[in-house]
């Protein structure tokens, strides 16, 4: 298997890999170094008939914190081109999160701690979600910076849940995520790791030329009904927000300002 970086690869069971976000001093962050190196495993284990079904989880004590704002630059090296201009960041996180649906494989989402903002982003661009009892999802950079990237949230959560989540930032425990429809299920921490495996492993069964057109007829009447198409469409106004006054303002201490959000 190749090495990488910013990920661990393991194979817990046979048909079964897992990607594990190794930047726990960093609480997983997502630079783009480690969304390149991400997409690359993905795209590696959708080509290899050892494997049927990738778990991404993160190492240490969350599966995510959101983007890397310390890395330099989040365009710089991204794996997925953008046309230059307004919307060129959430034109291209958009696109890198569709690849994951676009996989012939399933990716598993599996939560601890908390998932926020661009992490989020990740794990509702896999095909399940599975979370601890005890673990968080939120985007609280809507109270200071910005619309998220991806804006999955009224397709996959519907009107009233998403209005809530983009008006106040506020976080949502595991058993809230699933009954408005982010994750599948949650479990006790203690055993998260176990039943993700055995979900994991019950999908496996699944021959992959099968499972490939399983996945895509469930994308495929999401797009009929317009899910796709509402993700895209409100991806400019991601860029919109940088010319709010208040957001200009945040912008001048923008780690202050981030910091203030998740207050």
């Amino acid at each position: 298997m190749p090495e990488y970086e910013h990920i661990l690869i393991e194979s817990p069971a046979t048909g079964v890999r897992q990607i594990i976000l190794n930047r726990p001093e960093k609480r997983n962050a997502i630079s783009t170094p480690m969304r390149t190196e991400i997409l690359e495993a993905l795209r590696t284990h959708d080509t290899d008939d050892d494997v049927r079904v990738t778990i991404i989880s993160g190492a240490g004590k969350c599966f995510s914190s959101g983007y890397d704002l310390t890395s330099g630059g989040l365009m710089k090296d991204s794996p997925m081109y953008s046309a230059p201009g307004d919307g060129q960041w959430t034109r291209q996180a958009t696109d890198t999160w569709f690849s994951i649906w676009d996989l012939a494989k399933p990716v598993i989402a599996q939560i601890h701690g908390f998932a926020m903002a661009g992490g989020t982003e990740l794990a509702s661009a896999c095909d399940l979600i599975y979370m601890a009892d005890d673990a968080t999802i939120g985007y609280p950079v809507v109270r200071v910076m910005s619309t998220p990237d991806w804006q999955f949230h009224t397709p996959i959560l519907g009107l009233r849940a998403s209005m809530e989540m983009m008006l106040t930032g506020n976080t949502y425990t595991a058993q809230e995520a699933v009954q408005v429809g982010f994750a599948n299920r949650a479990y006790p921490a203690s055993e998260l790791e176990a039943e993700v495996l055995s979900m994991a492993e019950t999908v496996a069964r699944v021959p992959s030329d099968l499972q490939q057109v399983n996945k895509r007829s469930v994308h495929r009447s999401f797009e009929v009904l317009g899910g796709r198409t509402a993700i895209r469409a409100a991806q400019e106004l991601q860029a919109l927000a940088a010319y709010q006054e208040s957001v200009k303002e945040a912008r001048k201490t923008p780690f202050e300002s981030i910091k203030k959000a998740f207050d």
